[in-house]
């Protein structure tokens, strides 16, 4: 085959949606041995594109062809045919189910009636090891962290002969360390003459490992360029349209009163086992304080504790010294807590509610939305009119399902109803985690801005950029426990990296 033929190539391809184009007459070529980007903001259209390669959807104009030939791909079963895998941001995997299992769930070896395991671990092993994916084929999936569930995801289209891989978002739920570790591996496809196709919106990622980036807004190509040839500013710009500031503008911080404590909290699993373990924290007026620390050292349990989720069994959690222990959730958002879920579908939106319902959530019950028992609708639409246009979520409606909105934008719609609460303290978890450059920078404004109104902020996040960038204050959590506190003009990512992983740094843990 002639080198110049691409693996895969689209031609003008083009999608529609009820009121929307979601890809204007896309062409893009991918060839064999390269990673090639595809960067836009959330709703640009990058995964109805690959959601077509992939066989999901099916474009309404333009032609794929594979090798040069034309094909028609008419479901994921002819596309895995073609040797085309898709690694999805939402995992599709069977918790209970073992890593071999849902590797070769729909394509099981037999012998026999029977399907045979053992040749199937073994393929599984092998494989694992000749692209360094290091999997245990016999681990259950929900033992296994994040990171590893997305390499079982890797293997399950290696495992089906795929040799063009489409990797969709892969790092937005990664750790540092596991975001490295996937490049690696990436490097490694290719080394094997595999093809890539990433979605991403994180230049950083694009700067270390695409060889070609094509930038995609609102459904049109902007431009494919090398990556040699451009830069992160450039990329940004091209991506949303204008000139992107990287660094957060804030002035000073000047804190006030102690807006909200937790003393000696102590919360077990069902387990009997200490998950926040004696953990100490205070949060003033007029501060962010962000929280660092490795995924699953007891952020998620510190914010269910918070926000009346979580029973803590021992300590107190004070919001201008009022005892708010163990209050309900509706109680503790009467008290002037406002939450930014980390998991806007599982606990920031109902997804099958339109996007002003959702804006109700937590007020519904009260005026002007409620009357005698009865929803209120024109109030309630007027108050999403307001905020949709305030925080410039991109909804074709306010009647809009939220299912249907773009990750950025449901994002938007939370954060305008949460901040809309005029709260005391805005509890925000991962609240840029899965969005672009344009999303991010307006996400950060809106936490700062609360900040200089004398709010209190707290900022859980696993982007340590976005904890050194926007906090006053860091404290770092580890096992349950905050293990240390440093200001971000004092620290540097190696640092805290260190303390993440436990040990203590000289200058000692700031406990009040």
């Amino acid at each position: 085959m002639d080198t110049a033929t691409p693996v895969v190539e689209l031609k003008q391809i083009t999608k529609r949606f009820p009121g929307i184009v979601a890809n204007d007459s896309i062409s893009l070529k991918l060839q064999k041995g390269e990673i090639h980007a595809l960067l836009g903001e959330n709703g640009a259209g990058k995964s109805t594109l690959m959601n077509i390669v992939f066989g999901l959807y099916q474009p309404d104009e333009g032609s794929i062809e594979i090798d040069g030939k034309p094909v028609i791909i008419d479901g994921p079963n002819r596309a895995i045919e073609l040797g085309i895998g898709m690694v999805h941001q939402h995992f599709k995997l069977v918790q209970p189910f073992t890593v071999t299992e849902n590797i070769i769930l729909g394509s099981e070896p037999r012998k026999g009636a029977r399907i045979n395991y053992r040749k199937a671990t073994e393929e599984i092993r092998k494989l694992s090891e000749q692209y360094g994916l290091r999997v245990d084929p016999n681990a259950k999936i929900h033992d296994i962290s994040v990171g590893m569930q997305q390499r079982v995801e890797i293997l399950k289209t290696l495992y089906r002969g795929a040799d063009i891989l489409i990797f969709d978002e892969p790092t937005a739920v990664l750790t540092p360390q596991e975001i490295s570790e996937l490049m690696e591996i990436m490097q490694r496809l290719i080394q094997e003459g595999k093809s890539i196709i990433l979605i991403t919106h994180k230049l950083k990622e694009i700067m270390q490992i695409a060889d070609t980036v094509t930038i995609i807004r609102r459904g049109k190509v902007i431009d494919t360029v090398k990556k040699t040839e451009t830069t992160p500013q450039e990329l940004a710009e091209k991506m949303v349209g204008r000139n992107v500031s990287f660094k957060v503008d804030k002035k000073a911080a000047e804190p006030g009163e102690v807006v909200m404590q937790m003393q000696n909290i102590l919360s077990k699993n069902k387990d009997g086992m200490a998950v926040l373990n004696s953990l100490n924290l205070q949060v003033r007026a007029g501060e962010i304080l962000g929280i660092a620390g490795v995924d699953g050292n007891g952020q998620t349990e510190l914010i269910e504790a918070l926000t009346g989720l979580r029973h803590v069994d021992g300590g107190k959690v004070t919001l201008h010294g009022k005892d708010i222990t163990n209050l309900t959730p509706r109680k503790v958002t009467e008290s002037g807590v406002a939450h930014i879920p980390e998991d806007r579908h599982k606990h920031g939106l109902v997804l099958d509610f339109s996007v002003s319902e959702n804006m109700v959530l937590e007020t519904y019950y009260k005026a002007p939305y409620n009357k005698n028992g009865f929803l209120q609708y024109d109030e309630v639409d007027k108050k999403a009119t307001r905020l949709v246009e305030a925080f410039d979520v991109r909804t074709p409606s306010i009647h809009t399902m939220a299912r249907s909105l773009s990750g950025g934008n449901q994002q938007k719609a939370i954060i305008a109803r949460e901040i809309d609460k005029n709260p005391e303290l805005l509890v925000a978890a991962q609240p840029t985690r899965g969005l672009d450059v344009g999303a991010i920078e307006f996400v950060q404004k809106q936490l700062i801005a609360q900040r200089d109104q004398g709010k209190a902020v707290l900022l859980i996040s696993f982007e340590l950029d976005e904890i050194m960038n926007v906090s006053d204050r860091i404290a770092v959590i580890y096992e349950g426990q905050i293990v240390g506190e440093v200001l971000p003009e004092q620290t540097n990512d190696q640092e805290l990296g260190l303390m993440m992983a436990g040990s203590t740094v000289k200058r000692g843990a700031a406990h009040e």
